[in-house]
């Protein structure tokens, strides 16, 4: 059963973090999670001059995404935070492809890191655009359904654990001769259009399936009560019949509702005053901003 794989993982990382050194980094992990808006559809050209350089003591861990039904992937190195980590991104295990586009995963460090001073931050971002939590809206993209295929199949959920494990296995992120010691801080998600998209039995099951995923992705990095923050979907009306998600408003009322019932999440509502470069995604600014609101929104919630 996959619920019992993400007890182990929740093990494992109890296992490497009352094993590190006295010496090590205390970081603050934090797992960005979803679809193409959090894989991150902004162009590096369009970056001002304090986004566009390398991030001091902020390591990345990017895991490299595959479809459903294939060999548990999750490959990544821990490096530094720089531009790249967008759409195209990918890694061999070995070393980091970087592309040319970002998401949110600059701004929201920045602004951490600026919202607690002093503190050490470690991203751990495993994204796959296209991909919905429903098995039966998955399309060629895949799905995130911690049930797929009655739990024989392979999916996202399942490349998201080999992710989590993979980062996890590295016990000197910085490469300064010490263990560190990795803290699960916070979630951040920002999927659900796919689930719009087909059917409106789909999106009406999107409430029960996001709330079963967080709680099993809360399993994996070890805390049952870890923050989650959801952006909330939008969409830019670019479409011949005016709307690009067929059942968006009632995937977003799920959205708000998670939210409102789960004492440990909040929702990011600013994706509604984006620009969008595509039908499907934000532009440039929409990631610079997305960033910053998901770090303020989930330090708030930290400190409730």
């Amino acid at each position: 059963m996959k619920n019992t794989h993400s007890i182990l993982l929740f093990v494992v990382i109890i296992i490497f973090s009352s094993c590190n050194s006295e010496k090590g980094t205390e970081y603050k992990l934090f797992y960005l999670g979803g679809q193409s808006n959090m894989d991150g559809y902004g162009y590096v050209a369009d970056l001002p001059d304090d986004l566009s350089g390398t991030y001091e003591n902020t390591w990345i861990f990017h895991g490299n995404t595959m479809p459903d039904d294939t060999v548990t992937d999750g490959k990544g190195v821990w490096t530094l935070l720089r531009p790249g980590h967008g759409a195209g991104f990918s890694s061999d295990g070995l070393s980091n492809t970087y592309s040319n586009r970002f998401g949110v995963e600059l701004t929201f460090a920045g602004k951490m890191k600026e919202l607690n001073p002093g503190s050490d931050i470690a991203i751990l971002k495993y994204s796959r655009g296209g991909t919905s939590i429903d098995e039966e809206a998955a399309g060629n993209s895949g799905s995130w359904d911690p049930d797929y295929k009655n739990g024989e199949g392979i999916n996202q959920y399942d490349h998201f654990l080999a992710a989590v494990e993979n980062a996890m296995n590295i016990k000197d992120i910085d490469s300064d001769g010490f263990n560190d010691k990795l803290m699960p801080a916070g979630i951040i998600w920002m999927q659900g259009e796919s689930d719009a998209d087909v059917t409106e039995e789909i999106a009406q099951r999107y409430y029960k399936n996001l709330n079963e995923l967080m709680q099993l992705i809360r399993q994996a990095l070890g805390d049952e009560n870890l923050p989650v923050v959801i952006g909330r979907i939008s969409d830019s009306g670019n479409d011949s019949s005016g709307m690009v998600w067929k059942h968006g408003d009632i995937v977003r009322e799920a959205q708000h509702q998670f939210a409102e019932d789960d004492p440990n999440a909040a929702i990011v509502t600013s994706t509604d005053s984006y620009n969008y470069s595509d039908p499907w995604h934000y532009d440039s600014n929409g990631f610079i901003d997305l960033g910053t609101r998901f770090a303020i929104t989930l330090d708030s919630l930290k400190k409730k």
